[in-house]
């Protein structure tokens, strides 16, 4: 019996390729599909799928977030498939539940390869995944943590102390903290060599 899927991407043109790809294959059928996370929940069909393939920058609700709501929910297995590669989506898709994270100019028998693997419950990971992940298991003392890296994200887009306290529902004595920690881990001395590292690093 064919592999039912349902694709999440907020691009039409991506939509309607990956189906044309998908259905190419005798054993995958694709038999849903949503431009977000909230019309893959409204769709009311998620208990007639087998894998979820979806991308992560998606309008109203993003991929992780989709992806977090379904291991909750006990719902279908999910393939992240994105032209993101930082750690920072890497680590977040990896903890929300996905099982597997393919970038979007992989081969097509490997996407059918790593389909077929999601669903029977094997992890699917694209070598620069793979890679971004060993790096940061292997350097535990260096790796950052995702608020970290969200402060990082907020530094790049010019936020100072203050609107970095504000948007994060913290004081900014403890943003200054995790500043500390961050120049420390990234061994810099002040936000514009952060960003560069963090950057260099595909940290963000």
């Amino acid at each position: 019996m064919a592999i039912r899927v349902m694709l999440i991407d907020d691009h039409p043109v991506v939509r309607a390729g990956l189906r044309t790809i998908l259905n190419g294959f005798e054993d995958i059928n694709v038999v849903a599909e949503g431009s977000d996370g909230t019309a893959a929940l409204a769709a009311g069909v998620l208990d007639q799928v087998e894998v979820v393939v979806c991308d992560i920058q998606m309008p109203v609700m993003d991929g992780i977030t989709l992806t977090r709501k379904l291991r909750i929910a006990g719902g279908p297995p999910v393939l992240i498939l994105s032209t993101y590669d930082t750690e920072a989506d890497i680590v977040a898709a990896v903890e929300a539940g996905a099982l597997g994270y393919l970038l979007k100019d992989a081969p097509e028998q490997t996407l059918h390869e790593a389909i077929v693997a999601t669903a029977e419950g094997r992890r699917t990971l694209a070598p620069a995944v793979a890679a971004a992940l060993a790096q940061r298991i292997g350097q535990p003392q260096q790796a950052l943590s995702s608020r970290e890296i969200e402060i990082l994200q907020a530094l790049e887009s010019g936020a100072g102390n203050r609107e970095l306290a504000h948007r994060l529902f913290i004081s900014e004595a403890t943003v200054k903290t995790h500043l500390v920690h961050i120049y420390q881990k990234l061994e810099v001395e002040n936000r514009t060599a952060a960003i560069t590292v963090a950057k260099r690093r595909r940290l963000i």
